[in-house]
């Protein structure tokens, strides 16, 4: 027996205790209820106790696991062997035997719930009843303090049992604990009793199972240590039959209170007993005077007394038995001869006689006695909110729970389910039958309008007013005290009716009666009450004030308040499951204010678990990390629900979030419950939205029924499936249930290979289903690990309920489980936590897509746009930058090229070509490789949501290859290009040299001849002229090049291969052709194929377009300073040739076409081509060049005559003919690049930045111009527009002096080149110095940065008679001037479009290339191409816009269209491709390229629904037809609707 203390614990002691263990500071009821249960690495991994203040907080973790071992885990661990020698041990005790470092399990008990909060001290009286323990019904304090009923902490305690007369009706009873009217019987003990109370009640409670201690005894752990504050202590523990004779010692419930320590030190916690048990049972062994006294002080109670006495003395006894009256069968005796167990089944047959007859109260009703006699009541402090309950469950009287519902909390009836409905036929528009899709969308939103007014109108109910009311309270114990009798007073008013509900559903659907099944399924759904529905009641009040924009402020503190609620382990309620719908606008405004309230701070691992109902799957929860999930032991409140648990500091690195989110949702459908309509669906749903917002999905299979696990793991692998192809990734956990420990082992790698094979098999189908014909094993739908993804947990209970505990090993097995996945997050490097607000978006765009029928075809994610276009803008500015390592690279190429002297070969010039084209491409596969690097490094980060983007990963790789190519093939012919022009210059050249040389001949003739004469100025000029007439009279002009003939040789090359009519071959050259405007001609198209004016039409805006788009091009290139090139023709027929094959899927155009418009196009570009080309003729001619120069001849003439010094005229020539070309050479290769770059980081750049900014940007600016020929020509002629856009664009980004500085950073290689007459001046030595020595070495010092023009240096520096030093000084001054002149001429005005269409990287083509995309164009309303670059697998735009737009219209009364074909790709219509009538939803098989999702919102297509409506009549006057006929609903768009819409479109904050 335990050694009594001999005074009951004073406030020292307490505190000594608390100090013992740590708890000091948590008392009195200072510890909490959420900090146990945050997530940190002593939750996760568990070590053994080295310290007596670790001691409280792992019992508590293990309790909270619900491990019946947690009493093991009381004392420290201590590592000592046992020794014959007993006095070793002696220094670990104090005199007393009590160790300062160790504590009497009991005693640990009673501080533990004199620490904790009353919601703790529910929480810990739960777990211990779950774990069969005792718990504390009197709580005894200080000796100066009473002692507390704790009928508030054992609130909590649900309890089921079967009673032997529900046996054959195989009901039972299930009632909270405190409310339950059960016969009490208590256990006490008169001084040191030998006989020990505990054990025997344990034997007594454990009859008919295997013994489990369920009071503490002195033979168990601890159990000998001195009690310092337990005495005083009375533990409850019940006994509940289950219903079967021979387990059941009792056929009727009883309750057994034990009180710890001597009666006479606990007089009051024995009176009460006394007053309130049916039968007080007084251990004893002698009676003493003073309890003589005390028990002859029980006039009342005598009737109640019974004795237990071990055979000893029994003198005292006897005389006590007489003095009171107590019969000898109140009188137990135990001698030597009897053994416990036969002790305890006598004891029984005493307490089944006093059974008889016997009145029955509850702990509820003990409240009365604990006051007359001064306990206090925890329960108490509780009155008021009590009251607010009960006044609210009050307001139900006589009527059904059904009813209530209707009257109290409206917002949540058939309205609600109605506006469930009408968004899932938004999405399902094939339903609709054949009216105009648009018309009918409207309709619904007009309906939605209706029922959100309908909705508003409800006026509040007083409950629900109240109910508000008392949460808004700024005292959050009195809001959670409220919320906890609100649960209580629900559960006990529907408990009855749902209990016959279930057994009327279990009988029906034994029957297989469908029909009954869904009515008791429903109406056990319409009878269930619960906080959860006033929580939903509060939650649609704030999602109607939002829809009908009422900002009163009286619910907009709601979200706030609920907010509070999650961060203190309230559940929040996801997705209502009676509608079937998500309050999207609630459960932001919460999620948003949890957001704020944690300073952002809110990454997430969202854990969910889903299976068959009523298998456990909340258990599993609740047991991993001790939250208390709602249990039930059948289907009331459905849908999913979702519980934040905090992640201490200490793990939030490791695991890499801030939070644990879980999420618990209604049971899969069991097969019984199959039958029920669209119950398959609705699973299925579940499953995808549970899945697909999880980063763990945890699996629970129960092994008894081979069926219901097929279900399960069916409607998984759709969810994955799903999520797989979304890009969505999610780690995949199986737990099987109910596997015995023993056997799981050998039987393990069997039936995991097993499941395997179903889950491959069922991949399969389900691949099928979802039309993903590339999978074929599960393990191509999420990594899965046969060894490491399935768990064995034995059975829940050890023993037979309702009296077995937890299996221990059950908690330890779902705790290793928690241990085990919790690691494998952590080192999951792919593993990136979301955010609240990402969590959220990306719940909105997986509940709308899983309203589609098509959940893969319908997905769309702002996560996954966003990272998209994250990675789009790297991309692009990984592209810039390669792009300008290649252009620098190529120009250094070039300038090698041109400053090779003109005299080599043109075998000499090729072999250069192709050395530097084999450099460049080697420059280009290191490049390529770099991008290769940096995307896999990007791919490998653990932010930007890099994992929603996976499946997008070849096509950027693509990309990548392709853009190299595009570089290779623009160098190769850049390369190309300036060969022929430096051989096409040499010819202009060769004559310039020979006919330069005879004119310095006759120049010093001349001089020779007139020199003993003297001549006047005019009389030399006079002669000098007539040498020059002579000298130059036969310089022969450059021959034009046959440019058109050139062009109409490549044209009818391209149909050499080809079956045409001979009016091509005849053709002789294309003069006639291009003067006239094109018309399109029944002969340019099959003839089935065009058959109405509006296919006309639009095949001639077709034309039109390709015309003036290659027009454009045309001119594009003749604006250059270079000559034509037969690749600028081979280019234009190419363009056509794309925009071609672009349109025939839609217009069927045919060879005749093909040959017109190519003739057209080319007869204009063959006339534009020759100008171009007769004007490079005249910049090179010879004769020009030599005249151009003549002045200087003379001038020199005239200063070698007179013998003047011409140093200085000649340092400036050289300066002004030779320096400053190169100079604006430079420029003009240089400034294209820096004027990109300076764009790309101005204020500029976010329109620049990726074609959703240059959409948004672009389609903004057009809304707010409000210009209709604007709107008209971006529609129609997309590419024209864009080009000119973004050319106004720089040229106002180039305004306010942006392109004179750019000029002047450019001005910093004059600096280089006055560095170069410096070196080359230092590398003059004497007898070497001349001036072309030195010209010579500055240029080999610029060649890589200039070109210096070898025939004007030879012109300028004939016969120059001066010092080497003289002529460097005076060009360096020449040089400076220059650079001053040039700064002044970079401040003026200057013709801008001029200087960029000259650069050799022109800014508007590098720009436009950056954001066109492939130029493809949606096949049905024309909308361009958003996915970057050219090599994409998929074409796609983010919304598209009403087909009208584009000239389509309906062929029986002209009007112009409306549908979208978002909306007509998921309907039954049809659209006509030549003679073949195609569904829109089949149009893959026509437009395979294409990916048109539906409209991902009601809201999406406003932009363009709104400009259909603003130029109606003007794009009917256009297209010459007559208006479209829009919804109203349509007309009431406003322009920041519409702005808003296409914000939406395009994810712009």
């Amino acid at each position: 027996m335990a050694t009594m203390s001999t005074e009951g614990p004073d406030q020292k002691v307490l505190l000594d205790v608390l100090s013992n263990l740590g708890l000091v500071q948590y008392y009195p009821n200072k510890l909490k209820l959420q900090s146990l249960l945050e997530v940190n690495k002593n939750s996760i991994n568990e070590k053994s106790v080295i310290l007596a203040d670790e001691v409280p907080f792992h019992y508590l973790r293990k309790l909270f696991k619900v491990n019946a071992g947690c009493r093991n885990y009381t004392q420290l661990f201590s590592s000592h062997e046992e020794t014959d020698d007993a006095f070793d041990s002696l220094d670990l005790y104090t005199e007393d035997g009590f160790s300062e470092t160790t504590v009497h399990p009991l005693d640990l008990i009673v501080c533990l719930f004199l620490c904790a909060d009353s919601f703790l001290q529910q929480e810990m009286a739960l777990k211990l009843s779950l774990c069969q323990f005792s718990v504390p019904l009197l709580l005894p304090h200080t000796n100066n303090s009473q002692c507390t009923l704790m009928s508030w902490a054992l609130r909590e305690i649900v309890k089921e049992w079967c009673p032997h007369d529900l046996c054959e009706s195989k009901g039972f009873v299930e009632d909270y604990i405190v409310q339950a009217k059960i016969p009490l019987f208590s256990f006490v003990r008169l001084k040191n009793c030998s006989l020990s109370k505990s054990q025997l009640l344990n034997q007594v409670l454990s009859r008919g199972q295997q013994n489990h201690n369920m009071f503490i005894h002195r033979d168990m752990e601890g159990g000998t240590l001195t009690r310092k504050l337990s005495n005083g202590l009375v533990e409850v523990c019940w006994f509940l039959p289950c219903g079967k004779e021979n387990m059941d010692t009792f056929r009727e419930p009883i309750a057994l209170a034990n009180l710890r320590g001597d009666i006479c030190e606990s007089l009051m916690q024995f009176t009460f007993l006394c007053e309130v048990s049916n039968a007080v049972f007084v251990f004893l062994d002698t009676v003493e005077e003073k309890e003589n006294t005390i028990l002859n002080a029980l006039d009342d109670a005598k009737s109640k007394l019974h004795f237990v006495v071990n055979n000893k003395d029994m003198t005292s006894v006897q005389k006590i038995m007489r003095k009171l009256d107590i019969e000898k069968n109140r009188v137990k005796i135990k001698n030597h001869r009897v053994n416990t167990a036969e002790f305890s089944k006598r004891l029984c047959e005493t307490i089944k006689t006093s059974l008889r007859d016997v009145k029955t109260t509850s702990i509820a009703n003990m409240h009365t006695t604990a006051g007359k006699l001064g306990l206090a009541v925890d329960e108490n402090k509780t009155v008021d909110q009590k009251k607010t309950a009960e006044e609210i469950i009050r307001r139900i009287a006589l009527q059904t729970i059904p009813e209530f519902k209707r009257q109290q909390l409206p917002l949540q009836g058939e309205h609600w389910k109605r506006l469930s409905e009408l968004e899932k036929e938004e999405c399902r528009i094939s339903n609709f039958g054949s009216d105009v899709v648009e018309y009918q969308k409207a309709e619904l939103r007009e309906q939605k309008k209706h029922i959100w007014e309908l909705q508003n109108k409800k006026k509040m109910s007083q409950g629900m007013q109240d109910f508000i009311a008392t949460l808004s309270t700024s005292d959050k114990e009195e809001r959670h005290v409220f919320l906890k009798w609100m649960k209580f007073q629900f559960i006990t008013h529907s408990r009855d009716q749902l209990t016959s509900l279930r057994k009327k559903l279990k009988e029906q659907c034994q029957k297989k009666n469908a029909k009954l099944i869904t009515e008791f399924n429903q109406a056990l759904v319409d009878s269930s009450l619960g906080v959860e529905h006033y929580m939903r009641e509060m939650g649609l009040n704030y999602e109607v004030s939002v829809h009908v924009d009422d900002s009163t402020g009286k619910i907009c503190h709601l979200p706030a308040i609920t907010a509070e609620m999650l961060l203190d382990g309230y559940p929040l309620e996801l997705l209502d499951g009676d509608a079937s719908n998500i309050p999207e606008k609630w459960v932001t405004a919460v999620l948003m204010e949890l957001h704020k309230k944690v300073g952002g701070r809110s990454r997430l691992l969202v854990l969910a678990v889903l299976g068959v109902q009523s298998t456990g799957k909340s258990t599993l929860l609740n047991t991993m990390f001790g939250v208390q999930l709602a249990v039930s032991s059948g289907r009331c409140t459905r849908g999913a629900y979702m519980l934040f648990l905090k992640v201490g500091d200490d793990a939030q690195q490791e695991l890499g979030c801030d939070f644990i989110l879980l999420i618990d949702t209604e049971g899969l459908k069991s097969p019984d419950l199959a039958q029920i309509e669209d119950s398959y669906e609705h699973d299925n749903q579940l499953a995808t939205f549970v899945i697909g917002l999880s980063d763990v999905a945890i699996i629970n299979i129960a092994m008894e029924n081979a069926n219901e696990m097929k279900d399960v793991l069916q409607i998984a692998v759709h969810a994955f499936l799903r999520m797989k192809q979304i890009g969505k990734r999610t780690i995949c956990h199986f737990v099987h249930q109910n596997v015995a420990e023993v056997s799981a082992h050998n039987k393990s790698l069997t039936e995991r290979q097993h499941l395997l094979d179903k889950l491959n098999e069922m991949t399969k189908i389900a691949a099928e289903m979802e039309r993903q014909p590339g999978i074929h094993a599960f393990t191509d739908v999420l990594d899965y690990d046969i060894q490491n993804n399935n768990w064995n947990i034995p059975g829940l209970w050890h023993g037979t309920p309702p009296m077995a505990p937890v299996n221990i090993g059950y908690s330890e097995a779902v705790s290793d489980f928690k241990k085990n996945l919790l690691e494998m997050v952590g080192k999951d490097k792919q593993f990136e936590a979301s955010t609240i607000p990402e969590l959220l978006e990306w719940m909105r765009c997986l509940w709308k897509s899983l309203k589609y029928e098509d959940f893969i075809f319908s997905f769309r994610n702002t996560l996954v746009a966003h990272a998209y276009d994250n990675l789009c803008q790297e991309f692009l500015q990984w592209e810039w930058e390669m792009q300008k390592e290649i252009f620098s690279k190529q120009t250094a190429a070039e300038l090698e090229i041109v400053n090779t002297n003109n005299e080599v070969g043109l075998e000499t010039w090729n072999s250069l070509i192709t050395t530097k084209k084999t450099e460049l491409a080697q420059e280009i596969e290191t490049q390529q490789s770099k991008m290769n690097e940096k995307l896999c490094d990007y791919y490998g980060k653990r932010d930007g949501n890099v994992k929603l983007i996976e499946k997008y990963k070849t096509d950027f790789y693509n990309r990548i290859k392709g853009v190299s190519n595009e570089i290779r093939h623009s160098v190769n012919a850049k390369l190309d290009r300036v060969l022929d022009l430096n051989i096409a210059k040499k010819k202009a050249l060769d004559i310039q040299q020979e006919y330069r040389g005879r004119i310095e001949e006759r120049v010093m003739k001349l001089l020779c001849d007139c020199k003993d004469t003297t001549l006047s100025d005019d009389q030399l000029r006079e002669e000098f002229h007539k040498m020059w007439a002579s000298a130059t009279i036969n310089v022969p002009a450059l021959k034009d090049e046959d440019i058109p003939a050139s062009i109409l040789t490549q044209l009818k090359k391209k149909f050499l291969n080809r079956n045409v009519n001979e009016e091509l071959q005849h053709i002789q050259d294309l003069q006639g052709f291009g003067t006239d405007s094109f018309k399109t001609r029944h002969d340019h198209v099959d003839p089935h194929n065009v058959t109405d004016e509006d296919m006309w039409t639009d095949f001639q805006m077709y034309t039109d377009d390709i015309i003036e788009t290659e027009t454009q091009f045309v001119f594009d290139q003749t604006k250059s300073n270079g000559d034509y090139n037969d690749s600028f023709s081979r280019d234009l027929l190419q363009r056509i040739d794309k925009s071609l094959n672009k349109g025939y899927n839609r217009h069927r155009s045919n060879t005749r076409f093909e040959i017109d418009i190519k003739l057209h196009i080319c007869g204009f570009a063959a006339r534009e081509f020759l100008k171009m080309h007769q004007r490079f003729l005249l910049k090179i001619d010879p004769r020009t060049q030599l005249e151009k120069h003549k002045n200087e001849y003379l001038m020199d003439f005239m200063d070698l005559y007179k013998q003047t010094d011409h140093c200085q005229r000649k340092a400036n020539n050289f300066v002004q003919f030779c320096i400053k070309p190169a100079i604006e050479d430079y420029m003009n290769r240089t400034l294209g690049i820096d004027i990109v770059d300076n764009i790309l980081i101005s204020c500029e750049s976010i329109r620049f930045r990726s074609r959703s900014h240059f959409q948004y940007s672009i389609q903004k600016e057009l809304l707010l111009k409000d210009d209709f020929t604007a709107f008209h020509k971006y529609i129609c002629q997309y590419e024209m527009y864009v080009k000119e856009w973004i050319f106004v664009h720089i040229l106002e980004n180039l305004q306010d002096n942006t392109l004179c500085k750019l000029k002047l950073q450019i001005l910093e290689v004059v600096n280089k080149i006055l560095r170069a007459f410096e070196c080359a001046l230092k590398k003059q030595s004497d007898g070497t110095e001349s001036i072309p020595n030195l010209v010579h070495e500055m240029r080999l010092y610029l060649r890589k940065d200039i070109t210096i023009s070898e025939e004007a240096e030879k012109l300028i520096l004939f016969q120059i008679k001066c010092p080497v030093h003289s002529f460097t000084q005076k060009c360096i001054a020449s040089l400076k001037s220059l650079k001053e002149t040039l700064h002044v001429e970079f401040s003026n005005t200057e013709d801008i479009p001029e200087i960029l269409y000259k650069l050799a990287v022109k800014p508007q083509d590098e720009l436009f290339k950056r954001i066109l995309g492939c130029g493809q164009h949606c096949p049905f309303c024309n909308i361009s191409c958003e996915a970057g670059g050219k090599h994409h697998r998929k074409h796609h735009a983010s919304v598209h816009r009403p087909e009208g737009l584009g000239g389509w219209r309906n062929q029986l009364t002209n009007k112009l269209g409306i549908s979208l074909c978002t909306n007509n790709v998921q309907s039954t219509h049809s659209f006509m491709l030549t003679e073949e009538v195609v569904r829109y939803r089949d149009y893959n098989t026509v437009f395979s390229d294409w990916y048109i999702p539906p409209d991902p919102t009601m809201e999406a297509s406003d932009y363009w629904k709104f400009v259909m409506v603003r130029y109606n009549d003007r794009f009917a006057k256009e297209y010459c037809a007559k208006p479209a006929q829009v919804p109203a609903a349509w007309k009431r768009i406003t322009k920041e609707q519409a702005l808003k819409g296409l914000k939406d479109t395009f994810n712009i904050c």
